[in-house]
């Protein structure tokens, strides 16, 4: 990968591009030739079981894990083998799960943490009152530590944090992970609320009816592989995925 891989954006180009992703962790294979997209402004989601490599592709696309073969493009740049600070400077930001907090640090500053690479001091300002407005909890409770929140609370500062690095693409791990089903159903307003403010999300669900309640397409991933892609709409209607994912 190098500059010469760069081009412009064409209308109708994906944001996000993965072509044959292929990832080992040593000599076991953790992703195989895996291809899937993200348009601007959709809601796309990954669906499998625990140890489907969910995960794996969002640290790949993240740059915290290197792949074996394949290309990633990013708004028209090819990102595979960059390292993470420079796919979050373009624009690409992960909601890791298990929300990964500073537990010991307040509200407020774990929110100054995600804009620690912006200098548009009125951007950041502007960006603060947004994740306050979504998330009036969080100035409420903006001068206590990020550990004395509650789990869902917590996934709401990992958001907000995430939201102060003005993202262009949210890579979304797991963010139902450990919650009630009310608090579930909130993340679920959350995510679509974030995205119609025009942020792209790819959303990694092991919560299969949630994730696709939520987004438009979906891949189903089946041991390191995309066995199933489409509509949300048509997968809901999918026998096999009736049975498997939604206990149908």
């Amino acid at each position: 990968m190098d500059d010469s891989d760069d081009r412009p954006l064409a209308a109708g180009d994906p944001l996000l591009a993965v072509k044959d992703l292929t990832v080992y962790y040593g000599k076991a294979l953790a992703l195989d030739r895996v291809s899937l997209h993200v348009n601007q402004g959709e809601i796309v989601s990954i669906v499998g079981a625990n140890g489907a490599g969910k995960s794996t592709a969002i640290r790949t696309i993240s740059g915290s894990k290197q792949p074996s073969a394949g290309e990633i493009w990013f708004d028209g740049r090819r990102i595979d083998g960059m390292p993470p600070y420079d796919v979050v400077r373009l624009g690409i930001v992960q909601v890791p799960a298990g929300r990964q907090i500073f537990q010991t640090m307040s509200v407020l500053d774990n929110l100054k943490v995600g804009a620690h690479r912006r200098k548009d001091r009125e951007g950041i300002k502007r960006d603060l009152d947004s994740v306050y407005e979504h998330f009036p909890i969080l100035k409420e409770k903006r001068n206590q530590a990020g550990g004395e929140l509650s789990g869902g609370q917590q996934q709401m500062l990992a958001v907000g944090r995430a939201l102060m690095a003005d993202p262009k693409l949210l890579l979304m791990d797991e963010p139902s992970i450990g919650l009630s089903p009310i608090l579930v159903a909130e993340v679920g307003k959350i995510i679509k609320d974030i995205n119609s403010r025009g942020i792209s999300i790819l959303l990694v669900e092991q919560n299969a009816r949630m994730a696709l309640r939520l987004a438009s397409r979906a891949y189903i991933l089946e041991i390191g592989r995309i066995g199933l892609h489409g509509k949300c709409d048509d997968l809901i209607d999918n026998d096999e995925v009736k049975r498997c994912y939604l206990g149908g």
